[in-house]
């Protein structure tokens, strides 16, 4: 009896380790290689002279010397600002901790366009906060943020979550012992904290500062409304430029491109694993180190509320402002505010209405089938070999990894032509959701893997020995004790699709536009007050579904919401 339990075990294993295989495949590996293909192999031969051809142009050469430029020094700018958040949240008791956290977090949830968006606002001459005030630049004057240095001030305050996320890690993982055996010698809290604290989670820092540099590499949004103004062009909007002027023609071109891009984020990645993996080994976690800041807590916590106000709260408030006037010019004073252009993106214009429904049915789709398919994935994979699994993960998180513009560029490579069964997606509403399905299916499988690989396999034995078929145990034992984590995937998805601009700035077509399309065609066609308008409500969903988010963190395994 047990022998024949076995091999129905064994068989469905088999079964289910192929279908997870060819998954995987579909939604990982499958665009990437036919990037690739297309870029070393344009005429089905493989022409090396062609490709380096490509990539030594000028104008290639000079996007992505900006790319490098902006990327590096923004990502160093990332690390002074989320390092200090990271050692105050972390290691002191530094009051409004969690909520300073959380807030801190905020850019990162936000779209780079919105975020681009908001600060021009803010500096620009028509600034309505700052007219408000009589702090506004005199008409005529250029905005400040165009150009590189705009940039990267952008790109610092995008990506320093990411520096706090993965600084704060290797923080709490200090253990209280040394720091207290430095105190106890006569060390000052600076002095430990420059020569043990900072030595012995450098490891984190180079892992940080890498990550915020690939983050910059991909990135769309910002360069597109604070370069492309000034013909200050990085390597992805090289690309949007490329294709939007050519069309399909130039896909050899910008597969090249797309490579180029891709070798210089997976440096990035590559390096920043290579610095965890160092650290995995430097010392054993014990109880988390704590300063006390004693008389410094209340100025500490003020300069960083005043770091919050300058990066978050002023930035969304002057795009609220914009979107209450009229038009430009219009000084904001009670007999001008108006709802009018709330009204007009919501409910009169048929393109923006149309654009909030293709985005919610997008990234609401893409967000169900993602949190549907999660866990009978992680219960097939949660039975590879560890090897296995690390490198099953790798592939599942490599769309990710990738920048979006990447990724766009190989789903048009993809679906250009019809396929079989399929048919012709391109130009359609479904690639954009098949490249939804790629972009965030490492979103949706962390918490899930997580949730699944802390469930004891006794239960699921126990089931099997018992009679319960494979989709029996899964609906009866598996899914609702990971329902939690897979509702949180869903909506981190949701959140991530909801007004994302990098990957469907290059698949839209007429009648399937998304938000941060519409948002980005209005702020280029001079509607700045529209596009405010559907900022400040994509603001206000994102913010609305983390408090949701929060409130369900009680039930998610630990790691899965940064800010907790």
């Amino acid at each position: 009896m047990l022998s024949k339990i076995r091999r129905k075990l064994l068989r469905d294993a088999r079964l289910s380790s192929l279908i997870i295989l060819g998954i995987v495949f579909l939604l990982s590996l499958l665009p990437v290689l036919r990037l690739l293909l297309t870029a070393v192999a344009p005429g089905g031969e493989i022409d090396l002279s062609a490709l380096a051809n490509r990539l030594a142009s000028p104008p290639v050469l000079r996007a992505t010397l900006n790319t490098l430029d902006t990327s590096l020094f923004g990502a160093l700018l990332a690390l002074l600002i989320g390092a200090p958040f990271a050692v105050g949240i972390a290691m002191t008791d530094l009051p409004g901790r969690r909520t300073l956290g959380f807030l801190l977090l905020l850019p990162l949830m936000i779209a780079p366009q919105v975020m681009a968006l908001s600060w021009l606002h803010l500096f620009g001459p028509s600034s309505t906060l700052l007219g408000a005030i009589g702090l506004a630049p005199p008409p005529g004057t250029a905005n400040p943020l165009l150009g590189r240095n705009g940039i990267i001030l952008l790109y610092a305050i995008q990506h320093a979550p990411i520096v706090f996320i993965t600084l704060r890690a290797g923080l709490t993982r200090i253990p209280r012992d040394l720091v207290e055996a430095a105190r106890s010698s006569g060390s000052t809290p600076l002095r430990v904290l420059l020569t043990i604290v900072l030595p012995m989670v450098r490891p984190y820092l180079v892992a940080a500062t890498a990550l915020a540099f690939v983050s910059g590499v991909g990135n769309f949004g910002i360069p597109a409304l604070l370069g492309m103004p000034v013909n200050y062009l990085t390597l992805t909007t090289l690309i949007y430029q490329r294709i939007a002027s050519f069309g399909p023609s130039v896909l050899p071109q910008v597969a090249a491109l797309s490579v180029l891009i891709a070798m210089l984020a997976l440096l990035g990645v590559t390096l920043q694993a290579l610095a965890l993996r160092r650290a995995n080994h430097r010392f054993t976690a014990g109880t988390p180190a704590r300063f006390t800041l004693g008389r410094w807590r209340l100025p500490l916590a003020l300069l960083g509320w005043l770091a919050i106000l300058f990066m978050l709260i002023l930035p969304a408030l002057a795009l609220v402002t914009t979107a209450l006037i009229p038009s430009f010019g219009v000084p904001l004073t009670w007999s001008t505010v108006t709802f009018s252009n709330f009204e007009e993106v919501l409910f009169r214009q048929a393109s923006t209405s149309r654009a909030f429904r293709n985005s919610a049915v997008l990234a609401g789709s893409a967000a169900l089938i993602l949190a549907l398919g999660a866990i009978p994935l992680s219960i097939g994979i949660e039975r590879f070999s560890r090897l296995s699994q690390r490198i099953l993960h790798g592939v599942i998180e490599l769309p990710y990894a990738l920048p979006g513009i990447v990724l766009a560029i190989a789903c048009i490579l993809l679906f250009l032509r019809p396929m079989p069964l399929i048919g012709g997606l391109y130009a359609t509403a479904w690639i954009i959701l098949a490249a939804y399905l790629m972009r965030f299916f490492a979103l949706a499988m962390k918490p899930v893997t997580t949730a699944v690989g802390q469930i004891s396999r006794d239960l699921d034995e126990a089931a099997a020995v018992s009679g319960a078929r494979p989709m029996r145990r899964m609906l009866t034992i598996t899914a609702p004790l990971a329902a939690p984590a897979a509702v949180a995937g869903a909506l981190l998805v949701f959140m991530s699709a909801f007004n994302e601009l990098t990957v469907s700035a290059l698949l839209w077509s007429s009648g399937n536009e998304t938000l941060g399309v519409v948002l980005f065609s209005l702020e280029e066609a001079g509607l700045g007050t529209q596009a405010a308008a559907i900022a400040v409500t994509t603001i206000i969903v994102v913010v609305l579904l983390l408090f949701v988010l929060d409130r369900l963190g009680k039930k998610l395994p630990a790691g899965v919401l940064p800010w907790r």
